[in-house]
């Protein structure tokens, strides 16, 4: 009898520690499949969303956006070029520094600029192009750009003093109204909602520095 009932406990213990193990393991299995559909399920959801705003964040442009970014690039080139003569030339200091304002804030939306087509998978113009100056229209602006023929940019290199200024900002004031004029077409027919910001900016800083031109020329 004695080793009858040692024999039952012994059975009841192992099925209570088989149980307990069958337990564990469920809840386990559980946790790991709750921790990873969880987790996973999380992540999943992380990844999907994550292409799905990509190209959301990246990629609601279209042509006007395009031509806007390949044609002030260029544009804002020859302005920079145009202002890195000034401080060897200009006898004006409202015009030097009016030159220096300029380059200042045109450098940083080129780089802009040049990032959103790369973003695009769109080629950023050449360096060079902004040297062409016999170029006027660029791509989609219907030659509404005031971009300096090389005669212009000879004159102005050749000059100093009092004409340096006449003619920095005579041309300064018709590159500046092209620039407007591009801006306003891409508010127009752009998609790309910063670039239709900075078009918005150009349009103010540049209104507004044609303006300031014009008084310096006794024009205001």
């Amino acid at each position: 009898m004695k080793r009858k009932r040692s024999l039952v406990r012994r059975t009841a213990a192992a099925v209570a520690a088989g149980a307990a193990a069958l337990t564990l393991a469920a809840c386990g299995g559980a946790d790991d499949g709750g921790g990873s559909a969880g987790h996973g399920g999380h992540n999943a959801s992380a990844s999907a969303s994550a292409p799905a705003s990509a190209p959301a964040s990246q990629g609601r442009h279209n042509a006007a956006d395009v031509a806007f970014a390949k044609g002030m690039i260029p544009h804002h080139r020859q302005a920079v070029e145009m202002a890195d003569l000034a401080p060897e030339r200009a006898g004006s200091p409202e015009v030097e520094k009016l030159a220096a304002e300029i380059k200042k804030a045109q450098d940083p939306e080129i780089r802009t600029l040049s990032g959103w087509l790369t973003s695009w998978g769109e080629e950023v113009p050449a360096d060079d192009a902004a040297m062409d100056h016999s170029t006027h229209g660029m791509e989609g602006m219907d030659g509404m750009d005031g971009m300096m023929t090389d005669q212009e940019m000879r004159g102005l290199e050749d000059a100093s003093g009092e004409a340096f200024d006449t003619a920095f900002l005579e041309l300064m004031i018709k590159h500046h109204e092209g620039a407007v004029a591009m801006a306003r077409t891409e508010q127009a027919d752009g998609a790309h909602a910063p670039a239709k910001k900075m078009a918005g900016e150009i349009i103010t800083s540049q209104s507004a520095e044609i303006e300031r031109m014009n008084r310096l020329l006794g024009k205001g």
